[in-house]
């Protein structure tokens, strides 16, 4: 099948190349930086490290789902969500 989309770029805003699980820690970065957080245990709150402005930020009570994060590091301290995935 032919890749339609080989030659563009994706962009901020255009949906994650890859998926990998995320062990909140508050002690070391993910291994990269996410644009994306998927929900898919427990609904919650997500307490992360935002990828350009290096701030710490919390999210307010989330449901199950996808969520546009740009996160280097997902903290332990203040996540309640469980079962995480992060898209980059």
């Amino acid at each position: 099948m032919t890749d339609l989309f080989e030659h563009h770029s994706p962009g901020v805003t255009g949906p994650a190349l890859g998926h990998f699980p995320i062990t909140p820690t508050d002690d070391a970065d993910l291994p990269k930086p996410v644009r994306q957080v998927i929900i898919g245990g427990s609904a919650g709150t997500i307490a992360y490290v935002h990828a350009r402005d290096g701030q710490t930020y919390t999210t307010g009570p989330l449901p199950v789902g996808p969520y546009s994060l740009w996160a280097k590091r997902i903290l332990a301290t203040g996540t309640t969500a469980t079962d995480l995935t992060g898209g980059v």
